[in-house]
């Protein structure tokens, strides 16, 4: 199938039809990167979350953070262009020292990556001596180099259970945390940071936690609630609702599975339902309804991620023709984080 005969297509699938103007104009984008992804022996990795169009048309690999990270290690091609925000592109280029990786937007950041420094991790390591400290890969590197180990949505579970201790530090994601804690059957308190006062952090010390975690938010994952699920379950009796873990709890709980986007997408796949409520970013799901036509996929509310939407076809092709933005990690900075990164990767 020709690319215009694609693009037309998905965007047909998706309900957004694009005229013969546009139409032509995105097909043109997406040859030309094409051919500059060719000529600059470049992979391109798209995250879930990527506009439809981009997604399924010029990446040469798709998934989440775990996914993309195992292709990021696997990869022979001299230039890595990540489409997705800045703390994956970091984590290619930690992987990959040696090859040149870009990010199509230097405003792709991430409100769960913003939220930690490695100075808190700092500071918690030092109220808890000794104990492991995990970081969620929405993390940027110089957080990354103060843990033990790194997690995904998919493996969060499995890594606070490989690493055999009484008690965890799990950072930055709130959510996450929690309902990694209440997977595990683990008690779990969240810090406040106390600004205004050297920085402090804020303790409940009444009780014996299994899990510390932090008070990071994702954006678009914290606006979801068990009344809209309630709502929406009113509206269609027939629905099945999916929710990212980086949801409150109460959300994860009030939904018919919980897992990360690849999870999410294979149960989809999987299932013979005819419609689903996705909770995560809207883009997840404009892309699993360009793949599967008959299922009817409903976002409620749709919210789109600010940072994932700074990745755009007219950026990657100024990514791969003028070599921006190019990532750097400081070496030492690399070598610790690497091994947060490979020992998630050793686990799971």
């Amino acid at each position: 199938m020709q690319i215009k005969e694609i693009i037309e297509r998905i965007s047909k699938q998706i309900g957004k039809p694009l005229s013969d103007t546009e139409l032509s104009y995105k097909t043109q984008l997406v040859n030309e990167i094409l051919e500059w992804k060719q000529k600059r022996n470049a992979v391109i990795l798209g995250h879930n979350y990527m506009d439809p169009i981009l997604y399924h048309t010029v990446t040469d690999f798709k998934g989440d953070s775990l996914e993309l990270s195992r292709k990021a290690v696997d990869t022979d091609r001299e230039v890595i262009v990540f489409c997705g925000v800045r703390f994956m592109a970091e984590t290619a280029k930690i992987l990959n020292p040696d090859k040149t990786v870009l990010l199509p937007s230097e405003n792709a950041g991430c409100s769960l990556a913003s939220s930690i420094t490695a100075q808190h991790v700092r500071m918690l390591k030092k109220k808890f001596p000794g104990t492991p400290v995990v970081v969620y890969v929405n993390t940027y590197a110089d957080v990354k180099a103060e843990a033990d180990c790194c997690c995904t949505s998919s493996n969060a579970a499995a890594v606070v259970k490989s690493l055999k201790s009484d008690r965890v530090v799990f950072l930055p994601d709130e959510f996450l945390a929690k309902n990694t804690a209440r997977q595990l059957g683990r008690h779990i308190m969240c810090p406040k940071l106390v600004k205004g006062n050297g920085n402090e952090i804020e303790f409940d010390v009444n009780q014996d936690y299994q899990m510390i975690g932090w008070q990071g938010r994702c954006e678009v994952h914290e606006m979801f609630t068990a009344e809209k699920v309630q709502e929406a379950r009113k509206k269609f009796p027939d629905l099945l609702v999916l929710a990212h873990p980086e949801c409150p709890p109460e959300v994860a709980e009030a939904a018919d599975f919980a897992g990360s986007t690849t999870a999410m997408a294979k149960y989809i796949g999987q299932s013979y339902a005819r419609r689903y409520l996705l909770l995560t970013e809207c883009a997840m799901g404009d892309n699993i309804a360009a793949v599967y036509p008959e299922k009817e996929i409903i976002s409620l509310p749709r919210i789109r991620c600010p940072h994932m939407n700074e990745i755009t076809l007219e950026a990657t092709l100024k990514a791969l023709k003028y070599n921006q933005y190019v990532i750097e990690v400081p070496e030492d900075i690399q070598v610790r984080a690497r091994g947060a990164i490979q020992r998630m990767l050793e686990l799971c």
